[in-house]
């Protein structure tokens, strides 16, 4: 069987640590990501939680581990959404998140790389709703860019 990802590119007028910075600092990934603030010692094996408030109650929707990390390069981390799923939350059931930064051309390329979801308890059904019509992290890379070139 073959590997299902989804992967996603943007060229961002701004230096990698810039961008590095809203990926990682809870302040810029909350204007972002619905919210969300992320929460990790950012060391491998660490853990890695989306924490927001909702309804006026702290709220994790997703979590994870760091698997890679070398700032201002590369960050890949594991991913599950608990509350939206009924699949088990185990470690087979976790996706992989990878975000690839690339310095050039006067700002930086960054790629996210989300799957494998044919490794993962309903896999297809997971892939589709994140694909959602080819979309895929497009989105949240266009409110990124918008974000940091202002």
């Amino acid at each position: 069987m073959s590997q299902l990802h989804i992967t996603n590119n943007i060229h961002i007028k701004a230096p990698a640590q810039k961008v590095w910075d809203a990926l990682t600092k809870p302040e810029e990934t909350k204007k972002y990501m619905f919210g969300c603030e992320t929460i990790s010692e950012w060391k491998v094996g660490s853990t890695l939680i989306w924490k927001m408030m909702h309804e006026g109650k702290e709220f994790i929707p997703v979590k994870g581990h760091i698997k890679g990390i070398e700032p201002t390069k590369h960050l890949a981390y594991s991913v599950i959404d608990p509350h939206n799923t009924n699949i088990p939350d185990i470690p087979e059931n976790y996706l992989t998140v990878t975000y690839d930064l690339i310095e050039e051309n006067g700002g930086t390329t960054l790629r996210v790389t989300q799957g494998d979801y044919n490794k993962v308890a309903e896999g297809e059904k997971r892939y589709k709703e994140a694909y959602n019509n080819g979309e895929g992290w497009n989105p949240i890379l266009k409110l990124i860019k918008t974000q940091l070139e202002g």
